[in-house]
């Protein structure tokens, strides 16, 4: 899409993240103990003739057993195109059609994405909660830099961390959820505060992967369903 037609888009989707963003709620709505079913959530995408197509799977998970209790998924083509800071708009109508497909319904959603770490704190995580109404999380694998701010390494030990803070605000925390490993990013999506994102991070990472365990299950889901799609997928 050239230049002329994204401005315009660009203009509208800056405008919606703008009048979203006073109603994000850096705060519980929840208590710790009541929280029985996670969601993770991912999307894949893949081309055909020109054309691009997206997956988005979400496993949801007992967050006592760690189970997986359901997995959902919905596909199709992505017409609005990739641009930096705008990831929501790209992919709410997969994450939205997936979610009407659950039998179980997630006490908390956390994304393969940035929340409030973002521009204008308006991150896929952020973005979505207004659309499924729960509390949400962003968990990031790399780092999004904003301003030019880098972040500070974590020591390395299990559950060591480091805020995010820009312009006198903490965005997000580089967190080390196992020893040795890389840290991953995490800020809040809505209706959660970060010291909670970080013990529900924590409480769901196991020796298999230092993401826990809703992402990384809805990650393989999604390279499962975008190999299926890729050979079977009717244009």
């Amino acid at each position: 899409m050239d230049n002329s037609k994204l401005k315009p888009l660009i203009e509208e989707f800056i405008n919606e993240q703008c009048a979203l963003f006073p109603k994000i709620q850096l705060s519980n709505t929840f208590q710790l103990e009541e929280i029985r079913f996670v969601a993770g959530v991912d999307l894949a995408y893949w081309e055909v003739n020109g054309k691009t197509y997206g997956t988005c799977c979400i496993v949801v998970i007992d967050f006592s057993t760690h189970e997986v209790g359901e997995k959902v998924y919905s596909y199709g083509e992505i017409t609005v195109p990739y641009i930096p800071g705008f990831l929501a708009f790209r992919e709410l109508p997969l994450i939205i059609a997936a979610a009407k497909k659950l039998t179980k319904q997630p006490d908390l959603y956390m994304f393969d994405g940035n929340g409030y770490l973002h521009y204008r704190h308006m991150g896929v995580a952020t973005h979505a909660s207004f659309s499924l109404n729960k509390p949400t999380i962003g968990i990031a694998k790399s780092y999004l830099k904003i301003n030019s701010v880098d972040f500070t390494m974590p020591e390395n030990h299990e559950g060591s961390y480091t805020d995010i803070v820009i312009n006198n605000e903490i965005y997000g925390r580089a967190l080390r959820t196992t020893k040795n490993v890389k840290p991953i990013f995490i800020s809040c999506g809505n209706w959660i505060d970060l010291e909670t994102s970080t013990e529900i991070v924590m409480r769901l990472i196991n020796k298999e992967s230092r993401l826990p365990i809703p992402v990384r299950l809805a990650d393989l889901e999604t390279h499962i369903m975008r190999d299926k799609m890729r050979k079977s997928y009717k244009v």
